[in-house]
């Protein structure tokens, strides 16, 4: 069973409506107990880190995703489900995250337009099951103001130019996590969460 965890924040349905298109069973809650049973989970996000942050803990869900992860079962993060595994976001901050990857999470620069909105290209660092069929220069659906910056280049799976090179997916271990929507991102948005789900 795959779970999209509901902290109150994000695009839950449209994940969830992802896997069903491809035929596997994806179960929308925000009970610990059945995140913790999980075969796999998918934490989406969309909002302020901090307001986001706030809810996990209030629900239950911060000590849940944790606890998860440990678990050694396959994770999945999505837009702000990235940026929440990170030590804290400078977003009307610093605000402390999961603290799941080290790291910290950067608003674009002056200057930029804001938020990245749109298609664009990644470039792959370091292969990983989720990436199996992707190639260099493909292009996935963004939407975000802020992006993370990794302490340690490893978790780095593909990174993106936006004026500036950002991460745009990591993996360490059982984890991994997209700044992009895959679930908006047509074929190869499909073939990503394909890839999650045969884990």
């Amino acid at each position: 069973m795959i779970v999209v965890v509901d902290y109150g924040r994000g695009n839950l349905r449209s994940v969830q409506k992802a896997f069903e298109y491809l035929g596997y069973n994806a179960v929308i809650t925000s009970d610990p107990e059945v995140i913790l049973k999980a075969d796999k989970v998918v934490l989406p996000g969309v909002g302020a880190f901090g307001d986001c942050m706030d809810n996990l803990r209030k629900m239950g869900l911060a000590e849940a995703v944790l606890d998860f992860v440990r678990s050694g079962k396959p994770f999945l993060g999505i837009c702000l489900g990235l940026q929440l595994l990170f030590t804290y976001s400078e977003e009307f901050g610093p605000v402390e995250g999961l603290g799941i990857v080290k790291g910290k999470v950067v608003r674009f620069a002056k200057g930029m337009k804001i938020p990245h909105m749109g298609w664009n290209q990644i470039e792959i660092v370091n292969k990983n099951p989720l990436l199996e069929g992707v190639k260099d220069g493909d292009y996935f659906y963004f939407v975000h103001s802020y992006y993370v910056v990794p302490d340690e280049d490893s978790v780095t799976a593909t990174v993106t130019d936006y004026g500036v090179k950002f991460v745009s997916m990591i993996n360490k271990d059982n984890i991994f996590a997209t700044q992009f929507h895959p679930e908006k991102s047509q074929k190869k948005g499909l073939l990503i969460l394909d890839n999650f789900a045969k884990l």
